[in-house]
């Protein structure tokens, strides 16, 4: 999660020195020179990479590829919005680009290469060691990879949105979220405020984990195929996703409160018993990953029951033909429109389930395999495009079999533990109303106020950094360039 009180976002080269005062931040090259005394040192204590087409054979690092040397000293002043700046006295031509096609000529889901990215990164995520993490096992292997970066620094909450917001998209090739999971919550919500939200939503996002929960990357890494694995061994597949340049398509869930808020989230919503283990572990966030194991104790020590209504439209449902609420067609043009949704002072349409206990002790609606790195809550395979998983625990489970199946979760066998209490269905949306105003939101681990939500997911709506795998459901076919929505990503070549 963001963190606060960390150093003025700022914009950092890959030796880490910082610029002079009034220098205008810019994008690192890819280019060193080798007569550049910074980059003399960069060898030292460099560890070997892997190559970038992931085959993992070790190779030495070329001192052209060092990222940031020409771009150490800039020039006071702006330079021209999407042109690259050089160190005085080194003036350089612009590389060509290289664009992959596939077999039909068009361009295939891959980054181009040389690429061009901007790293957001939150130093006082997790145990505060980003930063540090991003010099030893990010930095060496971007250089091999022919990947120039750009690195900013957040300094509170909500900075990552803000500088989204403001960010000229058009010179970067994808946007690199370095942090947790809150941090990405933020950058997407950034990109979806800005005026031209519908083509900012298509820049290619990746998720490199620095935080505690880390659960959007370790689904990616589940994704490719890798094995579950944690702290800096996630990192560094995380990364070698990154220099492979393979991208896949992912869904977004819409949320509206009862407030008008609109929010949207990469990875989940949680009410109860998890929410309350996320936001009130924050206190702990320097244990890392242990957080969580501490703060389920602690809840288990004192289980609450929260009241509510619960419904929602199941996976298997969507073929119906869904009523339109005249009230959402005129809804606020910034973003898609919630098409399975009626307002929240109506009641849910027909075809809808309605949960008839309201006693629950948690609800959670995930759009990914993982919940932590070290919680494997779907283990029942990708939802298809347009559905998420959605889970709730009824009221009079027991403390015992509770621990049971968060243990049980780490290697998601929780499904297993035949727990009557435990209900899973893959829905599309769903309505969830708060009725004693007791517990908490967390929304891709951010504290939301807890009140009546609705929310329903939209197919294939981001670009992820991500390896194309057989459990991903492939989206339709798209429509030609010139037709097709800005919204809609085309599909993976097969």
């Amino acid at each position: 999660m963001p963190g606060r009180g960390a150093p003025r976002a700022r914009s950092e080269d890959p030796a880490a020195r910082p610029s002079p005062r009034g220098a205008a931040p810019d994008s690192a090259s890819a280019v060193s020179s080798s007569s550049d005394p910074a980059a003399e040192g960069d060898d030292a204590g460099v560890p070997t990479a892997r190559t970038p087409d992931g085959e993992g054979e070790p190779h030495s690092q070329h001192r052209d590829a060092r990222l940031g040397s020409t771009d150490k000293e800039l020039k006071a002043g702006a330079t021209a919005a999407g042109s690259a700046p050089t160190a005085p006295g080194s003036p350089r031509q612009p590389e060509p680009r290289v664009e992959v096609m596939d077999p039909a000529g068009g361009p295939r889901n891959l980054l181009p290469r040389p690429c061009r990215v901007l790293v957001l990164l939150n130093p006082r995520g997790g145990k505060g060691k980003g930063l540090q993490l991003f010099r030893s096992h990010v930095q060496p292997r971007l250089a091999q990879a022919d990947v120039s970066y750009r690195l900013m620094l957040t300094e509170r909450r909500n900075h990552a949105r803000e500088l989204v917001g403001a960010e000229e998209l058009g010179r970067w090739d994808a946007l690199v979220v370095m942090s947790g999971d809150g941090l990405m919550h933020e950058v997407v919500n950034g990109l979806m405020e800005r005026p031209d939200w519908e083509t900012a939503i298509r820049k290619p996002l990746c998720s490199l984990p620095a935080g505690s929960g880390n659960a959007l990357a370790a689904s990616v890494n589940h994704y490719a195929g890798y094995e579950q694995v944690t702290n800096e061994d996630l990192l560094n597949n995380c990364t070698l996703l990154l220099c492979r340049r393979r991208l896949a398509p992912m869904n977004l869930l819409s949320l509206r409160m009862a407030s008008g808020l609109r929010v949207f989230s990469v990875l989940s919503l949680a009410w109860g018993f998890i929410a309350d283990v996320d936001i009130e572990s924050e206190k702990f966030r320097r244990l890392g990953e242990m957080r969580f194991t501490v703060g389920t104790l602690l809840r288990l020590a004192a289980l609450r029951v929260y009241r509510g209504q619960l419904a929602y439209l199941p996976a298997e449902r969507v073929a119906c033909k869904v009523p339109t609420s005249p009230a959402l067609d005129r809804q606020d043009q910034q973003g898609p429109v919630d098409t399975h949704l009626v307002p929240l002072e109506e009641p849910v349409p027909a075809h809808w389930t309605v949960v008839p206990e309201q006693d629950f002790v948690l609800v959670l609606a995930l759009l990914h395999s993982h919940l932590g790195s070290e919680m494997f809550a779907a283990p029942m395979g990708h939802r298809a495009a347009g559905a998420m998983h959605l889970f709730y625990v009824r009221a009079g489970v027991s403390r015992a079999m509770l621990l049971r199946l968060f243990l049980a979760m780490e290697k998601g066998r929780h499904m297993e533990c035949d727990c009557p209490y435990l209900v899973y269905v893959p829905v599309v949306a769903f309505r969830l109303e708060p009725k004693d105003g007791k517990g908490m939101f967390a929304v891709d681990g951010e504290l939301m106020v807890s009140e009546a939500v609705q929310g329903q997911v939209h197919p294939n709506y981001i670009w992820m950094v991500s390896e194309p795998s057989s459990r991903l459901e492939p989206p339709p076919p798209p429509s030609p360039p010139s037709q097709q929505p800005p919204h809609v990503p085309p599909p993976d070549p097969v």
